[in-house]
């Protein structure tokens, strides 16, 4: 009997010296310009139409996967009924892309430039599988920027035999559901 009022009297005392309710956590903001533009490609969520400046159009879709961790970004016809996939993840402070392109090679970009608020955001060729040498064609410099409109461009550079040149800038909105 001793023995089961001591626990009652344990398990009251904790019991007061508990807050009545937990107060509510809020969500860690991104504190560097790396996770601030990576929160801003989480919100491209949802279908895309693009059209670059050369006047072509695609249509992207972006997709938050991986428990929050990836961002997938997949383009349709930029290059006639193709589709590329590029994907962005965060390593350790880095932002991270990795673009499937249809030149059979998958480039890996590290962000190297990234404005403070996160909306430009240029990521410069780190490695690649399925390429040769450095100067086999690729995908090698991405520029992205996110617009007050909500829309956003972006701008990549091809690479080759020591050469690199701009492409076309591409323009997307969002896609308005009917």
């Amino acid at each position: 009997m001793f023995a089961r009022s001591i626990i009652v009297l344990l398990t009251t005392s904790l019991a007061l010296a508990q807050p009545a309710t937990q107060p509510a956590t809020q969500p860690a903001k991104p504190e560097t310009p790396a996770q601030l533009a990576f929160e801003n490609f989480k919100k491209l969520e949802g279908n895309w139409a693009g059209k670059s400046t050369r006047g072509w159009n695609d249509q992207n879709t972006w997709k938050t996967i991986a428990g929050g961790t990836c961002v997938m970004h997949t383009s349709f016809d930029a290059h006639p009924n193709q589709t590329m996939l590029t994907v962005f993840h965060m390593d350790g402070e880095q932002l991270m892309l990795t673009h499937y392109c249809v030149a059979k090679n998958q480039p890996r970009m590290r962000a190297t430039e990234i404005s403070p608020d996160g909306k430009q955001i240029t990521f410069t060729f780190l490695d690649s599988t399925n390429l040769k040498s450095r100067d086999q064609g690729h995908m090698d410099k991405a520029v992205y920027k996110f617009a007050e409109d909500g829309s956003y461009t972006t701008q990549w550079t091809w690479y080759q035999n020591g050469t690199e040149k701009w492409m076309e800038e591409i323009r997307c909105e969002r896609v308005k559901k009917s």
